[in-house]
């Protein structure tokens, strides 16, 4: 079964979360995501003296990254992780590593039946791409365990 991916919603909502980005080289960041990573710039604030304050970027609904100059923390460990469809993945990697810049990982297979690319941006913030493994893929007793999980979580008091 063809996996169908979800259109960029140019809908202005409020977002139930999202992640911004401070960064010291606002075009390069913006270009990364954009020309490497499949987001669009939904808009762009200005700041004071007239350049970019903050651009919204986003890549399916609720997929949104806001990023802003300022003195870059060298990502500061945070990984920010976001679905997406396995038959996307290679071809995403082999445009974020055409594009350059960044780090490219993958994509490979976990042992919690997802297939994940990892990539890191120019200056150090981590995003993984994670889909789910085909049926035939993935791994069975880790699936029997989540079912046992979900099915223990649903019985417990208060839920």
């Amino acid at each position: 079964m063809e996996s169908v991916v979800p259109e960029v919603s140019r809908e202005i909502y409020g977002m139930p979360a999202f992640v911004t980005l401070v960064v010291g080289d606002l075009d390069r960041a913006v270009d990364w995501y954009v020309n490497g990573l499949d987001f669009v710039v939904l808009f762009t604030m200005p700041g004071p003296g007239g350049g970019a304050g903050l651009v919204h970027l986003r890549r399916w609904r609720y997929q949104d990254i806001l990023v802003r100059p300022g003195e870059a923390t060298a990502g500061a460990g945070w990984t920010i992780s976001m679905m997406a469809e396995r038959d996307q993945l290679d071809g995403l990697a082999e445009r974020a590593r055409a594009h350059g810049g960044g780090v490219v990982e993958g994509p490979v297979d976990t042992p919690w039946n997802t297939r994940d690319l990892r990539v890191t941006d120019p200056d150090g913030y981590t995003l993984v791409y994670t889909a789910r493994r085909a049926e035939g893929d993935r791994d069975a007793r880790f699936s029997a365990m989540m079912e046992r999980e979900s099915r223990r979580q649903l019985s417990e008091p208060g839920t």
